[in-house]
């Protein structure tokens, strides 16, 4: 997909998904074409919890929907619809959705998550 062929105005209906583990989909909106920054909706599943985990790249971004327990570092908060919050490079950080309803992210990402579109390509059955 060349830059010209990517949409200006993103449709969270029609991005790709891909399930990272039992209970957390995700939705890739932006970081597909060249960019430099991802933009994504994680969605932690009722009943789910994401395990403490750190990764390199900066995470920032809003709650979309939902409750759950969010843990960032030495913090802890519930955190629902309308938060915003800060996750620095190679800290840990995880969460626990509360509720019937899916907890969900609205993630920015610096740098692009490579992983993910690894994942992506294994679920669509391209090769790397």
């Amino acid at each position: 997909m060349t830059q010209h062929e990517i949409p200006y105005f993103v449709n969270p209906e029609k991005a790709p998904k891909i399930t990272q583990m039992p209970g957390l989909e995700t939705t890739i909106l932006t970081g597909l074409g060249g960019e430099k920054m991802m933009m994504a909706l994680n969605a932690t599943l009722p009943g789910h919890t994401v395990p403490t985990h750190s990764h390199p790249h900066e995470q920032v971004g809003m709650v979309y929907a939902g409750k759950a327990t969010l843990r960032i570092g030495d913090q802890e908060k519930v955190a629902q619809k309308g938060d915003f919050y800060r996750i620095p490079a190679n800290v840990l950080h995880g969460d626990t959705c509360i509720g019937d309803e899916p907890f969900v992210m609205l993630d920015i990402f610096y740098p692009v998550r490579e992983d993910f579109i690894e994942k992506l390509k294994k679920a669509s059955g391209e090769k790397s």
